[in-house]
């Protein structure tokens, strides 16, 4: 006895390179794409969210740069709150580099923990989504990696030119967006 005919459809797939459209599923057998127009749909979702990862990985990136940031301008300003107590010895100058380390506050790692588990748990799934083999899936993934590279990664970099240390090498440590090439899950 058949209650429902659309429980009928199955799913096309496929552990090879394939190009299917109408009938493929993508994660689960809820994720049937029954039209053409539901496989744009979902082309297009896959491209949004490849985007969506390159937006979280960027805010990864603007928080610790942010927080960093936050730390250094509160060390400089107790430098400049010691050196105004007028103490005997704040004006001898300090005998090499002062390093100050740095920890996150709790609040400070939850947020990082967060952005970094959301980034992961979206690039999981794309890893999913591409072990259907779609070719027009995997397609969409690349160029959404590109274009949320694109918009979402513009590099920036603070580049010193004369001065100290001129014509001996140094490396620019500015420059920040320069990375590895993009691992799936990482």
């Amino acid at each position: 006895m058949d209650m429902d005919s659309s429980s009928n459809s199955t799913c096309i797939q496929s552990m090879t390179w394939n190009w299917n459209t109408v009938g493929t599923c993508f994660l689960a057998e809820s994720w049937l794409v029954e039209s053409e127009g539901a496989f744009a749909a979902s082309c297009i979702g896959v491209f949004l969210l490849v985007i969506c990862l390159e937006f979280l990985r960027r805010l990864g990136k603007e928080y610790d740069s942010f927080i960093s940031r936050q730390f250094q301008q509160h060390a400089a300003a107790q430098i400049r709150a010691s050196k105004e107590d007028g103490s005997c010895c704040s004006d001898a100058p300090a005998p090499g580099p002062q390093i100050v380390t740095f920890r996150a506050t709790p609040l400070q790692q939850l947020i990082r923990s967060v952005i970094h588990a959301a980034s992961f748990g979206v690039a999981y799934i794309l890893m999913l989504i591409a072990m259907a083999f779609n070719g027009y899936i995997i397609i969409c993934i690349i160029i959404g990696a590109g274009v949320g590279k694109f918009l979402c990664d513009w590099m920036i970099a603070k580049v010193v030119i004369g001065g100290e240390g001129e014509g001996q090498g140094q490396t620019n440590k500015g420059a920040e967006g320069l990375e590895e090439a993009s691992v799936c899950c990482g």
